[in-house]
């Protein structure tokens, strides 16, 4: 059976054998002794994207008492949950990112605290998937950007919207007339400067 570690682009975790492309955290939420999550499901306000190879690293994911490490399809479906790119192991990344931030959002200087508080305040709201009016209509929105209508996720891409699930994505069967924004909007504004996830390939 798979863990209980993959992440929908509304934050979800839930359990399936789709690994994806991205792992990261937020913070320990679970019990090693059986590889399952607390009822919490953050437990610091720094969610983070990392990369699943680093520096030749293994580890038993959900054996230690260490972070808890959850997975994602990919770059854009990580951003919409409202995590960022690590420091530690994407540095170029998370560099660009709070470059990017900072023009998008047109602030200087920025520590990496106050981000995730700006992210933690946009991406929940009583403890659920902070969803956002569209700035702008949807054709206009930046490659990366992802959207909810009803249950489903969709990601802009090449100014198609495309359906996320867990195995990747595929395109959308109707218009999207009622879409919320998912991606946390200080982070439309990053993608928006020049900031590019990375998409899996079946978004191509």
């Amino acid at each position: 059976m798979p863990l209980q570690n993959r992440v929908t682009p509304t934050g979800d975790i839930v359990a399936t054998p789709h690994r994806g492309l991205f792992t990261g955290n937020r913070g320990i939420i679970h019990d090693p002794a059986t590889r399952t999550l607390l009822r919490k499901r953050w437990a610091t306000p720094a969610w983070l994207v990392c990369v699943c190879e680093f520096r030749g690293r293994r580890r038993k994911v959900m054996g230690t008492r260490s972070w808890t490490e959850l997975f994602f399809l990919d770059e854009a479906t990580a951003l919409a949950a409202g995590h960022r790119p690590c420091f530690y192991c994407r540095r170029d990344d998370a560099n660009r990112f709070r470059a990017t931030w900072e023009e998008g959002n047109g602030v200087a200087d920025i520590r990496l605290r106050d981000i995730d508080a700006v992210l933690h305040r946009e991406r929940l709201d009583r403890g659920r998937k902070r969803l956002h009016p569209l700035p702008v209509p949807l054709a206009e929105l930046p490659d990366g950007v992802m959207v909810q209508q009803g249950p489903d996720s969709f990601l802009i891409a090449q100014g198609c919207a495309l359906q996320w699930s867990p195995a990747g994505y595929r395109k959308a069967q109707g218009a999207i007339e009622n879409g919320m924004l998912l991606t946390p909007p200080s982070t439309l504004q990053t993608i928006a400067a020049g900031y590019r996830p990375v998409l899996h390939s079946s978004a191509e």
